[in-house]
């Protein structure tokens, strides 16, 4: 016995909660200090591979006929520990891959398939991916035998295809390139409700369209509806407003939602024959012992004919694990009623259906059940434009067919980016709009070329600033979430983005038609794309001349110039800048502070904290502000590339004064005159003890010639962010 008293257990040998009380952490106690956490969510310390490690070269080495008719064979291979369904994980497998990509969302492009993120919290635990733990351990024996030459985000897209063609469907195509994270997404905003499936994220419950932005699921944990109807209550009509919402959201046609909705309901099942209740908690929440398994069912079989996931129970055609042209011939054909699922959830049932048009029983063979509609599937037959597209497709077999391998294949890879980016031979070369395509260019610049080309411009009538700032807003829509956006193809020139108000409209027809003018004189024909970038870049090199350091600003050509044609007007719109903290501009009072708009701007520009601090300093000092004005021009030699905005935010013989709520006075304490005016984003790169580290850092004497260096290599790393053909 322990004469002490003391716990059996003893004293715990690390410091309690340490690694799980949220208490412990810096924004628990400073809520509300700016977390920088969002810049650096991929560190390389998480990362298994070293830095020599190249995906694209790995997967050229992978033998993808193989691979793929692994795949096929896994879907008929049914394990004992988790059955399938008619002897085929085709639905599953299916569902799986859908419901990785679905998270993809237009507003910002965070979500979708491109990181694997499917396999990390919170998506690996939402209440909408019940029991996709299992089509992922299903695939694990066939990512061992392949390894790093098929990334787990690559694995699953491809699963869902081939089990669409295990089935007899004829994909549109597969593109490789995903590449894995090794760390969750905390920079994804999923919604502020701390409840699964709860749903406060109207601004209005009846106008549907008012879903709070970026979102596009309704409910927290769902991909896109709830199949049970409008908060869970059953209403056809009132689902279609939610499906045109959340698939518009994701880039989605009428004509693409329905086909979408139809396909992915001609094969598998829905799940929900017991009490959901009784399963054990989700695979992030769930005890050691399951492995990272959840909803683990304690009666019965726990998986066959008791697997509990949506708690619809049912198919939607009778061949469920075969492709067939049965969903809209029994959805139209039939009057349908409402009826509860063994688990309780609403589901809508045919009245008076043939026998023969019932599936089988999935684990059964002498049992037919009643294939079930979701309340998305009666949206399709009950709302009139939906309807209209459902019976031309029951019609026209062979256009729905298409129009679903088009919209399968936009919903696995829109997060991709443009073609450039696709691996294998199985990518389509067909250019898709919604891909952003550029034209390819046929020439080549040499050195003394690009050096002829650096004076002209800096000799065309422009100033340095209107050159810099129109290569900054040509390059800064670029979003490393999607892949899109970018200076390559010079879409500043066209619809919609030559009329953003972030754009200063005039300044930008300016600067396009002094291009313009100098591009006719030239013997040898470049993009106007590469003229916007040389010519920031130009500009940029002579402003260092200009202090006492002398540095070139690297520049590769090869960008294309697209066609109004080739760019999708409303799909680029979500592109357009409500903000700009590196040129000082918010287009207008938002309930986000200025400072945390501008870390969620960096991080889609994929920038670190470090990066976005020396991109600060240097476009201050160049005077590229939105309008010339002059808040955080924290230098006496505006237009010269040196460290003076941080050597003087840094200074103690200044005090700061706030005037309004977005502007402060900068006052030196000796006369007690204003200096300098700044605004909320200048300032707390001052208050901010990380982000004042590197300004510190970068107002040493030491330091004057490594901020220079750091500013053209980050500006370089921006105006290179889409050239995808330079990283390979």
């Amino acid at each position: 016995m322990d004469q002490n008293n003391h716990s059996i257990k003893g004293k715990c040998p690390i410091m309690h909660g340490s690694n799980t009380d949220t208490r412990s952490n810096v924004t628990s106690w400073w809520p509300k200090s700016l977390n920088l956490d969002i810049l650096h969510q991929h560190d390389s310390k998480t990362n298994p591979h070293n830095e020599e490690f190249d995906y694209a070269e790995e997967f050229k080495s992978l033998d993808l006929e193989a691979l793929k008719t692994d795949l096929k064979n896994l879907m008929t291979e049914s394990q004992d520990w988790w059955p399938a369904d008619w002897g085929h994980y085709g639905g599953l497998m299916i569902r799986m891959a859908w419901h990785s990509a679905g998270t993809y969302r237009l507003a910002d492009g965070r979500g979708g398939g491109n990181t694997g993120n499917f396999r990390f919290a919170p998506l690996n635990s939402w209440p909408d991916n019940a029991n996709l733990d299992k089509a992922r351990r299903l695939l694990w024996p066939i990512k061992k035998k392949y390894g790093n030459k098929i990334s787990w985000a690559d694995l699953f897209i491809l699963a869902g295809n081939m089990a669409y063609e295990s089935m007899g469907f004829k994909t549109f195509g597969f593109a490789g390139g995903r590449i894995d994270i090794w760390h969750p997404e905390k920079d994804v905003y999923w919604g502020s409700e701390t409840v699964w499936l709860d749903k406060n994220r109207y601004s209005d419950k009846e106008d549907r369209n008012s879903l709070e932005n970026p979102l596009a699921a309704v409910q927290m944990g769902l991909i896109y509806v709830n199949p049970e109807g409008v908060d869970g209550k059953q209403d056809p009509l009132k689902t279609a407003m939610d499906m045109r919402a959340t698939f518009n959201r994701m880039a989605m046609t009428d004509e693409e939602t329905v086909a979408l909705t139809a396909g992915g309901h001609t094969v598998g099942k829905a799940h929900g024959n017991g009490n959901a209740a009784l399963l054990s908690p989700n695979p992030e929440g769930n005890n050691l012992e399951h492995q990272g398994l959840g909803w683990i069912n304690p009666k019965g079989k726990g998986n066959a004919e008791d697997t509990v996931t949506s708690g619809l129970e049912g198919a939607w055609t009778n061949n469920p694990n075969r492709w067939n042209h049965d969903f809209f011939r029994i959805l139209l054909s039939y009057d349908w009623e409402s009826k509860k699922s063994p688990a309780g959830a609403s589901q809508w049932e045919p009245v008076n259906i043939k026998e023969e048009d019932k599936p089988l029983d999935a684990f059964n063979p002498n049992i037919r059940r009643n294939p079930i509609m979701t309340d998305a599937d009666m949206a399709l037959k009950l709302d009139p434009e939906f309807r209209k597209i459902s019976e031309k497709f029951y019609q026209d077999p062979a256009y729905f067919e298409e129009t679903f391998a088009r919209a399968w294949f936009k919903l696995t890879h829109r997060d991709m980016g443009p073609k450039s980016r696709y691996l294998g031979k199985d990518a389509p070369t067909e250019d898709l709009i919604w891909q952003d395509p550029i034209p390819k260019v046929d020439y080549t610049l040499s050195e003394s070329e690009i050096e002829d080309l650096k004076v002209k411009l800096l000799n065309c009538g422009l100033t340095r600033t209107e050159l810099i700032n129109t290569a900054w807003d040509s390059a800064r829509t670029f979003r490393n979430s999607d892949y899109r956006g970018g200076a390559n193809g010079a879409r500043i020139r066209l619809e919609p983005q030559i009329n953003w108000e972030g754009n200063e409209p005039e300044r930008l027809q300016k600067v396009l038609n002094k291009l313009s003018e100098l591009r006719s004189t030239l013997s040898k024909k470049i993009s106007i794309a590469d003229l916007i970038v040389l010519g920031g870049s130009a500009a940029i090199e002579k402003a260092t001349e200009e202090s006492q350091f002398k540095i070139n600003v690297p520049f590769v050509g090869g960008r294309g110039d697209a066609t109004q044609e080739m760019t999708e007007v409303e799909s680029f719109s979500v592109l357009e800048p409500l903000h700009d903290g590196f040129r000082n501009w918010i287009k207008k009072d938002y309930a986000v502070l200025p400072e945390e708009m501008l870390l969620d701007k960096a991080q889609l520009l994929g920038l670190s904290a470090v990066e976005m601090t020396v991109l600060i300093g240097g476009l201050r000092v160049l005077g590229c502000n939105y309008r010339g004005k002059m808040e955080g021009v924290l230098t006496d030699k505006m237009g010269v590339l040196t460290n003076d905005f941080f050597v003087n935010l840094t200074d103690m013989n200044n005090y700061w004064k706030p005037i309004s709520e977005n502007l402060y006075e900068i006052i030196c304490r000796k006369s007690g005159k204003v200096k300098w005016t700044a605004t909320r984003v200048d300032l707390v790169f001052g208050s901010n003890s990380i982000l004042r580290a590197y300004s510190e850092y970068y107002a040493q004497d030491d330091n004057k010639e490594t901020f220079i260096r750091d500013f053209i290599k980050v500006w370089v790393k921006v105006m290179n962010a889409d050239r995808y053909d330079l990283k390979k």
